[in-house]
């Protein structure tokens, strides 16, 4: 048995042995995937900026996943929500903004809807009509707190944070028709524009907020002027119908001027948000910013009517100052009323005399007033314009001028004054109030009644009666000359003969006296007689021609006579 189990010839068994798998090479590509997938969900978690909300007004031309937000034309985020707030006042718009713009959302940061704006100074945003609307960012100037919250400007910024200027504040006691968006002007150039304005409060007064670019904000010092030049200044005054205007611009949409006079170029700059008085005109201005301006007081006795601040001062015909205001006082002492009035003089519209001083101290100018006035200096009231009936004050010197003496109300100093000068406009009225007194009722009716005794006269029978005897008169005259024109033509005709058959006689008598004074000689008795004899027949044929030539040409004389001999005289 056991032999069988080991029976030769028969091959042992073979060793079983383990083999090993190796990995394939095709695992590497989804981990590869998964690695290249991690890495562009890192980048993009990483360079995801961060979410800001911007609450605005309304949503309109806002969508979100589609409206960009830009910063000088490039994009810089996008809106993911457009959503209202809890109270339903306000839209709350979501942006994911780009991670480089993290550190520029700061307190300073300010946001907008650029939109198609139409206003009276300019037109913007024209080109979201083919692009849509889109959210431009400001980052502003420096740094600040950072900030995730903001609050949307509902209107564009007058000025962006890169732009070079400086913004100034105006105080103003009306501003016209300035509003947002005016410019600011100078020398006829746009240098800036107006920011805006707060409201006003009880005293009436307006801030406004004005941005002037750079280089010209260097231009304003400490006695720059700023005025209101809104649209078209067209006034009816003292210096008759005035017209002025800045610009086009400035037409429609209002603006604000300013300079710096010459005294005061060389002061130093003025310091970054420097207050300065907003004047209604140019004259204004410089009424009130002259640096040695000179106040007076004039007191005049009959009406102001017609003068008003702003009205010129002239001294000799030149224009020295400006009305600065007018009142009315009672005096007590006489009982009258008084109606003051103050006036501002610039010395330096009067050119002095080289090295002395334009002005000087209080009590040089009221020694200068003392010798002035008594040298016949005096103020009055005169008509500026015929068509306005504006006045003005007028000082000149006058040889005749009442005595007088420079008096002082406090610290102004009163100026004497004479009656107003020529009221040509009372003068009018005076004329018109005398003509309104007239009887012209009465005289109307008794002119109607001699018109109507005028017409019965003419129309009543003893005219006509005597009308028709004339006319038979001058028929029976006519009809005397034509007889008499009748009768004489035979006449008429036989005087040419007359005055030729005498000619010829005169002719024959010359020749006769010629042979007689070849005998007799030229000195003798019969020669004189002759000539004399002569002559006489001369005029004789002279008169017969001027008969002739009369009578035919008028031959009603043998009736009427000559009636040219009074006409000749």
């Amino acid at each position: 048995m056991s032999g069988q189990g080991d029976a030769p010839g028969l091959p042992e068994p073979a060793e079983a042995r383990t083999r090993r798998r190796r990995l394939s090479f095709i695992w590497l590509v989804p981990v590869v995937a998964l690695f290249v997938a991690g890495y562009l969900g890192y980048r993009t978690l990483s360079d995801r900026g961060p979410v800001v909300t911007v609450t605005f007004r309304n949503a309109d031309g806002l969508t979100a996943g589609q409206t960009q937000v830009r910063y000088k034309a490039v994009p810089v985020g996008a809106v993911e929500t457009v959503r209202l707030s809890e109270d339903l006042q306000r839209v709350r718009v979501g942006i994911r903004m780009n991670a480089e713009m993290e550190g520029r959302l700061t307190e300073h940061a300010r946001f907008w809807v650029v939109r198609p704006r139409l206003t009276a100074g300019n037109v913007s945003g024209l080109e979201t009509i083919v692009s849509g609307s889109y959210i431009e960012f400001d980052p502003g100037r420096g740094e600040g707190e950072a900030k995730r919250d903001f609050a949307g400007l509902e209107d564009p910024p007058g000025v962006r944070s890169d732009e070079p200027g400086r913004v100034f504040t105006l105080e103003a006691r009306r501003i016209g028709s300035l509003d947002r968006g005016s410019p600011v002007i100078f020398h006829d150039v746009a240098v800036g524009e107006v920011l805006g304005y707060d409201p006003p409060g009880f005293e009436g007064s307006v801030t406004l907020r004005v941005f002037v670019r750079s280089p010209y904000d260097r231009f304003l010092r400490e006695g720059s002027r700023f005025w209101n030049a809104s649209g078209v200044d067209l006034r009816v005054g003292a210096e008759g119908v005035k017209l002025q205007l800045e610009s086009l611009r400035a037409v429609l949409s209002g603006g604000v001027a300013f300079d710096t006079p010459p005294e005061f170029r060389d002061q130093p700059p003025v310091r970054d948000g420097a207050r300065f008085q907003l004047f209604e005109d140019l004259e204004a201005a410089i009424a009130a910013t002259s640096r040695e301006r000179l106040e007076f007081l004039l007191y005049f006795d009959g009406s102001l009517h017609g003068l008003s601040p702003g009205a010129p001062v002239e001294l000799r015909g030149v224009r020295v100052g400006t009305v600065l205001d007018r009142g009315l006082a009672f005096d007590a002492a006489r009982e009258v009323f008084l109606t003051p009035v103050r006036i501002a003089i610039e010395p330096s519209r009067i050119s002095f005399p080289a090295g002395r001083e334009q002005g000087g101290t209080a009590d040089e100018v009221l020694v200068f007033a003392q010798r002035m006035v008594a040298k016949g200096m005096r103020a009055q009231l005169q008509s500026a314009s015929l068509l306005t009936g504006q006045m003005l004050v007028s000082i000149d010197f006058l040889a005749d001028a009442p005595p007088a003496e420079v008096q002082m109300e406090g610290e102004t100093i009163v100026l004497p004054t004479l009656g107003g000068g020529s009221d040509i406009m009372g003068a009018v009225s005076g004329i018109a109030g005398k003509i309104e007194r007239l009887p012209l009722e009465e005289i109307a009716r008794n002119l109607n009644d001699t018109l109507a005794s005028v017409n019965r006269l003419v129309g009543g029978p003893e005219l006509r009666g005597a009308v028709g005897a004339l006319s038979s008169a001058l028929q029976g005259v006519q009809e005397l000359v034509r007889s008499a024109d009748a009768g004489l033509t035979p006449l008429m005709r036989r005087l040419p003969g007359i005055a030729a058959n005498l000619d010829q006689a005169i002719g024959r008598a010359n020749t006769a006296v010629a042979s007689i004074q070849r005998g007799y000689g030229g000195d003798s008795v019969v020669n004189r007689e002759l000539e004399r004899l002569l002559g006489r027949a001369n005029e004789t044929a002279r008169s017969i021609r001027l008969l002739a030539d009369y009578l035919d040409r008028h031959p009603e004389a043998l009736v009427r006579g000559r009636t040219d001999r009074a006409t000749e005289r």
